[in-house]
């Protein structure tokens, strides 16, 4: 009777540990699921500022490229968010990097329309001093608006520098460098989607059809 009351103890525990241990990991599955989901929505936000939802018919996220240009966005790897409308490219928001603000990288989403035309820069993330760096951040200041409707026309490619250096965009007070940083890497942005933009969308579409016919 002892040993089967023992059984029947352990068979329990064992019962429970089970149990225990697929509740943690359903929580934990539940957990990522949900902090992906939030991080995929923050994404399509800060998205549509700068492609309006209504301005394209496609979803930013259904298919995202992959390209290796550090010399010309500064990161090794950047995804390209393009949005399409009646079966046509429409812009792209490429990820780029400011690789010298004052306290290091800047991240930065930028968004380029088919005709050369900035739809908007938005700083994604920074270590920029408080109070004069982080004036680049919407929050801050709208400063970086300056570049809405911005080309390579307008203003001349010879003109993409802050004031101080002899171009059209403003400086912070008592913070040059940063602004620079962003400055220079837009203007790097608007010259590799100049240069590949045409083929970038063609590649897009051969996947897409290729992920169809799957």
């Amino acid at each position: 009777m002892k040993i089967n009351s023992i059984v029947i103890a352990s068979v329990l525990l064992g019962l429970f540990g089970l149990v225990g241990t697929s509740l943690v990991s359903l929580t934990e599955t539940a957990t990522r699921a949900q902090i992906e989901h939030n991080r995929q929505q923050a994404l399509l936000t800060k998205l549509e500022e700068l492609i309006p939802a209504d301005s394209i018919d496609n979803n930013l996220l259904e298919h995202i490229p992959v390209v290796n240009a550090l010399e010309e966005l500064g990161r090794p790897q950047s995804n390209l968010y393009l949005g399409t409308r009646e079966q046509a490219l429409y812009a792209i928001v490429y990820e780029a990097r400011g690789p010298n603000g004052y306290a290091g990288v800047i991240e930065l989403l930028v968004a380029v329309k088919q005709d050369g035309s900035l739809g908007g820069v938005r700083v994604v993330s920074h270590k920029e001093t408080p109070g004069l760096g982080d004036k680049i951040e919407l929050k801050r200041s709208d400063w970086v608006l300056d570049f809405n409707g911005k080309s390579l026309q307008n203003p001349p490619a010879n003109r993409w520098k802050v004031k101080k250096d002899g171009g059209d965009f403003d400086q912070f007070t008592g913070a040059t460098i940063t602004p620079r940083s962003i400055v220079s890497a837009v203007k790097s942005v608007l010259i590799y989607h100049g240069e590949n933009s045409a083929d970038l969308y063609a590649d897009y579409l051969k996947n897409m059809q290729a992920g169809k016919s799957k």
